[in-house]
């Protein structure tokens, strides 16, 4: 877990607020039995975790793609090619939704903007080295590719997010293991 006190106070009041202004039909499945908070999204939110991005083109046509998510300091990150189509997206309309699933045992699902972490041609986030030494770790070191050129990474600011397990108990004890 890398979230301070913190910034697990703000993910909680984020997901308590999310809930809260959902629907009654959501409501109703993602109950207090069923809704994650912020210490088990961190517990069960380590390492790589696949997200399902949708990003909106210039035509108002939703796209979705695949990105690997990173979960740090209560935010999701993720990176793409400079070239790939959501990248092109996300410069001009940086509105995303992410969902993260592991079958029927795990779902989050967030609405928020994203962040250019490493733009090509202005000043990175102030902590985009601490973020740089990260996925360099990650994906295996320097060599991996041109992390100047030929990635860009984001950190998605959520304004709305929830994580649902109808077994919690379940699903906590298996991150632990």
């Amino acid at each position: 877990m890398r979230e301070t006190p913190q910034e697990l106070n703000e993910l909680q009041a984020l997901l308590d607020a999310s809930l809260s202004r959902s629907t009654s039909h959501l409501r109703s499945i993602i109950n207090s039995e069923r809704s994650l908070g912020a210490e088990q999204l961190t517990q069960v939110l380590t390492g790589m975790c696949t997200l399902a991005l949708a990003t909106v083109t210039t035509k108002g046509e939703p796209r979705i793609s695949g990105v690997d998510g990173h979960f740090l300091h209560g935010k999701w990150h993720f990176g793409t090619a400079r070239g790939a189509a959501k990248a092109r997206h996300l410069a001009v309309r940086p509105a995303v939704s992410a969902a993260h699933m592991r079958g029927e045992d795990l779902g989050v699902f967030t609405h928020g903007t994203v962040e250019i972490l490493n733009p090509p041609d202005g000043e990175p986030a102030e902590d985009w080295p601490y973020l740089l030494a990260y996925f360099k770790d990650f994906y295996g070191g320097e060599d991996f590719f041109d992390w100047d050129n030929d990635v860009v990474y984001y950190r998605l600011h959520p304004h709305w997010m929830t994580g649902y397990a109808p077994d919690i108990a379940k699903l906590t004890a298996a991150s632990q293991s």
